[in-house]
């Protein structure tokens, strides 16, 4: 039986068209329905061009680098095989998708997102009387533009270089640098959360011994955390980021060692306090700190691009300096639904 993706002609022109990626591109020439039933049945467009050109990338018998370039037509398949890597090691290492209300696809350096920010008169639950005026939430622009970043790394080698490793091994190293660039994107988020996005929203910080926080400042405490939980009323504290040292504080604490805990914690390697809340440690909160935020209302990030890389050298084989790069910014949707705890 004759397939389809056995004759598409492959070119660098696929990579640039606009508002398409080029495993987009090869989706449209090559529907992946079309092979329902079949043996292809489950693999995507470009790794049916994987299969054409008899290309292992993973496993102990993985080919070598040099098999992408045996032909031209296969050699254009080296910067999705690039971008697909680098973004499986972004999305392994991140934990931006636990922090995140949405996702906004977007294309451009300048995002305006919306806000809506009730007065406390707006958020009283009134009943509403045979004729009366339904109360109103009123959603509106943001006064101040959320600017995007750029965050990538860039990847050094000659194609002499790299010509002969297996591509198991040569993922590893493009793994890391997906992993790197998600770093850089939650630390973005974490600023964005603490010090607001340009719109003045900055979360409201609590300090441990001034009120309403009870205990000494500097010593972490249940009494404290049940505190600082209390303050999230109508929201739900259900994700705490923190930093090594208050990770350390709490699992500490006498509360903190439940049995059930401890056992979910060994099982599964994810601590849920007794709060409820899921607790994420990460060196991009500065030491002494907690956040505690309703992860479905407090973040919206924004994707201006998803991996990018520079095809034309990758496919050239001029590889030298090529650049790999992902576009990505942050809004606070409502303030209240994040605040900082300084212990």
């Amino acid at each position: 039986m004759a397939y389809r993706f056995e004759d598409i002609r492959l070119e660098k022109g696929m990579y640039g068209r606009s508002g398409r990626t080029f495993a987009q591109t090869l989706e449209e020439l090559d529907p992946s329905e079309h092979y329902r039933g079949t043996p292809l049945e489950g693999l995507d467009a470009f790794q049916r061009q994987l299969k054409r050109f008899d290309i292992k990338v993973k496993g102990s018998g993985s080919d070598m680098v040099e098999k992408f370039f045996h032909t031209t037509d296969s050699a254009v398949l080296f910067p999705e095989f690039v971008s697909r890597v680098v973004r499986q090691g972004l999305e392994e290492q991140t934990i931006l998708s636990d922090i995140t209300a949405t996702v906004t696809r977007f294309d451009g350096m300048d995002y305006r997102s919306i806000a809506s920010v009730p007065t406390e008169e707006e958020k009283k639950l009134r009943r509403v009387e045979e004729g009366a005026q339904i109360p109103q939430t009123t959603v509106r622009t943001q006064e101040n533009l959320v600017r995007l970043h750029k965050r990538g790394r860039m990847l050094v080698a000659s194609y002499e270089a790299i010509r002969f490793q297996r591509l198991d091994l040569f993922s590893v190293t493009l793994r890391q640098i997906g992993a790197y660039i998600g770093r850089q994107h939650l630390q973005d988020a974490v600023t964005v959360l603490t010090d607001g996005d340009g719109n003045g929203n900055p979360a409201p910080v609590f300090t441990v011994g001034t009120t309403p926080i009870s205990g000494t400042k500097g010593t972490l405490s249940y009494e404290a955390l049940l505190d600082f939980w209390s303050q999230f009323d109508p929201y739900t504290m259900n994700t705490m980021l923190v930093s090594s040292d208050v990770m350390l504080s709490m699992l500490k604490l006498t509360e903190f060692q439940n049995p059930l805990t401890g056992l979910n914690f060994q099982g599964t390697g994810s601590l849920t306090t007794p709060l409820g809340a899921k607790l994420l440690r990460t060196s991009a909160v500065p030491a002494g700190t907690l956040i505690g935020l309703d992860r479905s209302y407090a973040l919206e990030q924004i994707t201006g691009s998803e991996i990018t890389v520079e095809y034309d050298k990758l496919i050239d084989r001029q590889l030298e300096r090529a650049a790999i790069t992902s576009i990505s910014g942050f809004a606070k949707l409502f303030p209240e639904a994040a605040k900082v705890l300084q212990v």
